[in-house]
């Protein structure tokens, strides 16, 4: 090599170098039955005695059953023959009680189509008729399920279908427009590096990060609570103008007693879940941010308490130890949530495609749509209609398996704390 090549990498063929000969003939061993430590290496310990070559390996455990499968060249010494692996892979496998089929044939896998992507199916429960509904799907759109690989098992099943062969966006339409109809959470989003570079997450508040809608838990000490509940619907189904509603609804807590904003914050419930999934992007290394058209006196508590990196939202305005039934500032509308989320892309260095969104509401729909993901969490029809993927099941943290992150990762983190 000249001082003035750069250094190449061992992964990259030289330029000479073809393609991987489809002729080359090629032995796939499949070997299955009850798992135990040492079956792997045994079986590529037979294997090396034949000189072959790996070209791919699969295996997976299920309820202690083991299936692994090896695809390796011909053997390569000489004198040696196909028929002497065959008989000696045999041979091993009855030794310890396990099952071996092996066919002969020609190259590699079949290169996968075009378009892929990570199909991320959560169930409560998973049904055989919905999973049958599922592949059918992706069967109709012209995409090959490649690999299938369970994410978690509580509290929901999430399992997630590496798809080759179909567009992104064709099969998240097909599915998406089904999933509710099966009784199934279904998210598409392209396969790549950049799935797992998604990292800030930017959630709402109100039904989303909490179980409470906070206006109301300040209606509810000013004696008013259902007449701003009435409001609020309205506004969530996109029936009535944000600003004018919020207007509309916080003059009803004119004269409140400043002291009412701690009870408030006390009585602030958590969604489930919602501790794991900031714990655990944090831990990641993502940056959090959440935006509200609630107000501060709540957000900024639970900056602080969850050790957000970001949060906005209204603000109330006291005089004189009351609350004047009055805001301040700039209001947070859904134009102002989707604006908040690329000022907070912006200050922590993220692009917009590699954010996450998360949001119940109509006035969450432009910042759902901003973002490179917008999830629809136990959200309105016409908010699951227009986001890129729905969550209808009540735990906040399964938005991580929508991100390929498996329940045993997050539990295996939560064992490193301290």
């Amino acid at each position: 090599m000249s001082a003035s090549q750069p250094p190449r990498s061992p992964l990259s063929p030289e330029p000479h170098e073809p393609a991987r000969d489809t002729d080359t003939p090629t032995i796939l061993v499949k070997i299955f039955g009850k798992d135990r430590p040492g079956i792997t290496a045994g079986l590529f310990d037979t294997l090396a005695a034949y000189a072959v070559d790996v070209v791919d390996i699969e295996q997976v455990v299920t309820r202690g059953r083991i299936v692994l499968c090896a695809l390796v060249t011909s053997p390569a010494q000489g004198g040696t023959t196909e028929g002497d692996l065959r008989a000696t892979v045999h041979s091993w496998a009855d030794s310890l009680k396990l099952q071996a089929e092996i066919i002969s044939g020609t190259g590699d896998n079949r290169p996968r189509g075009c378009g892929r992507s990570h199909v991320t199916v959560l169930g409560h429960p998973l049904t055989a008729e919905s999973t049958a509904a599922i592949a059918a799907m992706i069967t109709s759109t012209g995409g090959n399920i490649d690999r299938i690989f369970r994410l978690a098992k509580y509290p929901v099943t999430a399992v997630e279908f590496a798809v080759s062969g179909a567009a992104t966006e064709e099969l998240r339409t097909v599915l998406a427009t089904e999933a509710a109809g099966i009784g199934v959470d279904i998210a598409v989003v392209s396969a790549g590096l950049s799935r797992r570079a998604q990292r800030l997450v930017v959630m709402d508040v109100d039904s989303t990060l909490i179980q409470d809608e906070v206006i109301e838990l300040f209606a509810a000490h000013a004696g008013c609570e259902a007449e701003v509940a009435a409001v609020t619907e309205q506004a969530m189904r996109g029936e009535l103008d944000f600003e004018q509603s919020l207007h509309a609804r916080v003059a009803l807590l004119a004269g409140l007693d400043v002291s009412v904003v701690e009870k408030v914050r006390a009585e602030v419930r958590l969604t489930p879940g919602a501790r794991t999934l900031i714990r655990t992007l944090k831990r990641l290394g993502y940056q959090v941010g959440v935006v509200s058209g609630g107000f501060t006196q709540v957000t900024d508590d639970l900056k602080e308490r969850l050790g957000l990196d970001f949060a906005s939202a209204n603000t109330l305005e006291v005089v004189d130890g009351r609350l004047t039934g009055r805001v301040v500032g700039d209001i947070v509308d859904r134009a102002g949530k989707a604006r908040l989320l690329r000022r907070f892309a912006e200050e922590a260095g993220v692009p917009l495609a590699q954010t996450v969104a998360i949001g119940d509401g109509a006035n969450d729909l432009d910042m759902l749509n901003t973002a490179g993901l917008g999830v629809a969490f136990n959200a309105k029809p016409v908010v699951r209609q227009a986001a890129h993927t729905a969550v209808n099941v009540p735990f906040l943290d399964t938005v991580l398996y929508l991100l390929g992150i498996t329940r045993e990762e997050v539990e295996a983190a939560d064992g490193l704390e301290g």
